[in-house]
């Protein structure tokens, strides 16, 4: 469950930044930013915060290398949707949302990694040992 959070997080996040919908960061600041720009900057730095707690914690736990590999894996299921006819990549915002799919698995998984390797080995990750 606390995986599935943490993959619905990311989603989130990735969505408010953008989307194909008016409804994201994106659309709003360029739309407001002359009229409010100070809470644009606000809007902007609480985002930019969540960005680096998740890509720090995702490099930590699995590294640059295990990032390409859960989008590999990710891009290849999609793949095989699409050769199997159950997923048409000709809608743009469809392939939109696809693609925050995929990057919200990444960083979710990433963020998630630690906690279901320690369940899997029975060892917990240490970054800092106080002596």
């Amino acid at each position: 469950m606390g995986l599935l959070l943490r993959w619905v997080f990311a989603f989130v996040l990735l969505a408010l930044t953008y989307n194909p919908t008016p409804w994201n960061y994106v659309h709003w600041s360029m739309a407001n930013y002359s009229s409010s720009l100070s809470l644009t900057v606000l809007a902007g730095l609480i985002l930019l915060i969540c960005y680096i707690i998740y890509l720090r914690a995702t490099l930590r736990s699995i590294g640059g290398f295990g990032m390409f590999l859960v989008l590999a894996v990710v891009l290849a299921l999609l793949w095989v949707l699409y050769d199997l006819g159950v997923l048409a990549l000709d809608n743009r915002d469809l392939n939109v949302w696809l693609s925050i799919l995929a990057l919200s698995a990444v960083l979710g998984i990433g963020l998630g990694w630690s906690h279901v390797r320690r369940r899997l080995s029975g060892q917990a990750d240490i970054d800092d040992v106080d002596e």
